[in-house]
């Protein structure tokens, strides 16, 4: 496939390289759903398949250079996750997220540093930042799952509200475990790279506030549909890159900016109307993530990442579990919140790319071996074992488990007919 688009120029190839990958999610998602299995699991698997390790449909520069389709993924997300933080949701949660977040976080953390330290005799510092690590919850297959199924209630509003904390509990957990090693070995990484990521995140949510302010003033009652979309992306598009340039996440400022304007207007339709926009948006981000992955990772991953990618689960649930009964929520969301809490690639992934410089060159190389081969994993069964939390607490009916596919045509039809009458 090499010599094909060797003899095309550059935006043929990426033209041709956008259809193939619109076309391989689509084609690998009808398989999917006729295992029931959700859109995300075959978008991953698509780019796996189509992606350099595989079948190496798609040139490795191409590859290479779609890391900023990420950034606009998980900014419309976020977005949309966004009007799930109304007023009267976040009253009815309240402080219970918090320490369940706190918990399913933590717990999971601890239960991997002190697992591996004992069992495998590593040293605390390799432990510690592994564990740090650990806390991290990758939202973006969930909720593109959530929003596949039309799932709804009290477990996807807690659910949402998790992970979306979950980013910023990791973060300072990482700083302090960082904080410890560093004083052990010695200055490889100043003290400044590790504080500023977190001053980027909390000035990164001033800036979804304001955008959000910004957003609800400009959205008069004159405005035409087309605008309203282009004003609500351009937004989105300008956090979206202040965030890569500080080399962090979009995620929680897009959130605070969908979350500061359904609460400033309580407009729904703008969030259906980006809901209709992005689907081939987040298409494209899941089957690029797949040609990301490395499948020969495994052959490194060893018997320690696969008791990390073991342990973790375990003490994700467990958290999950003893922080429910401490918040008292129903036995629904106690019993089947940590199977939603799997994934685990963007965040991780980053921070493992630091801890690797932290560390001597043979711990760092083994502590990014373990988080990339292992997101490999999460990543694959992450929407699976979302579906099945969301079906057995009753976020979502069974006769909604095939496709949503199908509910969004027959409305997209109704509309249709509408309009032509």
């Amino acid at each position: 496939m090499g010599n094909f688009f060797n003899n095309l120029n550059n935006t043929t190839i990426v033209l041709i390289s956008l259809s193939m990958i619109l076309l391989a999610g689509f084609l690998l998602t009808r398989i999917t759903k006729l295992a029931k299995l959700p859109n995300v699991t075959g978008y991953i698997i698509s780019g796996i398949l189509i992606g350099p390790y595989v079948l190496n449909l798609i040139p490795r520069e191409m590859v290479e250079n779609m890391g900023f389709i990420s950034d606009i993924a998980l900014a419309f997300i976020a977005f949309g996750v966004g009007r799930f933080f109304k007023k009267e949701n976040i009253h009815e949660t309240g402080f219970g997220v918090i320490v369940i977040t706190l918990f399913e976080s933590l717990l999971a953390g601890i239960i991997v540093t002190i697992s591996i330290h004992y069992i495998f005799h590593l040293n605390w510092d390799f432990c510690l930042l592994l564990g740090a690590i650990a806390t991290a919850t990758a939202p973006a297959s969930t909720m593109v799952t959530i929003r596949q199924y039309h799932a709804r209630g009290n477990f996807v509003n807690t659910l949402l509200q998790v992970v979306a904390i979950d980013d910023a509990v990791c973060l300072i957990a990482f700083s302090i475990a960082s904080a410890f090693v560093n004083a052990d070995v010695g200055e490889s990484i100043s003290s400044s790279e590790i504080i500023m990521p977190v001053v980027y995140n909390i000035a990164a949510l001033a800036i979804g506030i304001v955008s959000g302010v910004i957003l609800s003033k400009l959205m008069t009652p004159k405005r035409s549909e087309d605008n309203r979309l282009i004003l609500t992306i351009s937004l989105l598009l300008g956090i979206a890159g202040l965030c890569a340039a500080v080399d962090i996440s979009p995620l929680l400022s897009c959130m605070v900016f969908g979350t500061t304007y359904i609460n400033m207007t309580k407009d729904k339709e703008l969030y259906k109307q980006v809901e209709r926009f992005t689907p081939p948006v987040l298409s494209i981000f899941f089957v690029v993530s797949g040609m990301n992955l490395d499948i020969s990772a495994f052959n490194t991953l060893g018997i320690i990442g696969i008791s990390y990618f073991i342990i973790r689960i375990v003490g994700k649930y467990l958290g999950a579990y003893l922080g429910c009964l401490i918040a008292k929520t129903t036995r629904e969301v106690r019993n089947y919140l940590g199977l939603a809490l799997i994934p685990q690639a963007g965040v991780a992934i980053g921070l493992a790319f630091l801890g690797k410089r932290i560390l001597a060159n043979s711990m760092g190389n083994m502590l990014l071996t373990i988080i990339l081969s292992s997101s490999v994993l999460y990543e694959l069964i992450g929407p699976v074992s979302a579906k099945i939390a969301l079906l057995r607490s009753g976020a979502i009916k069974m006769d909604n488990t095939t496709s949503g596919e199908s509910k969004d045509e027959q409305k997209n039809e109704k509309v249709s007919q509408e309009r032509a009458s």
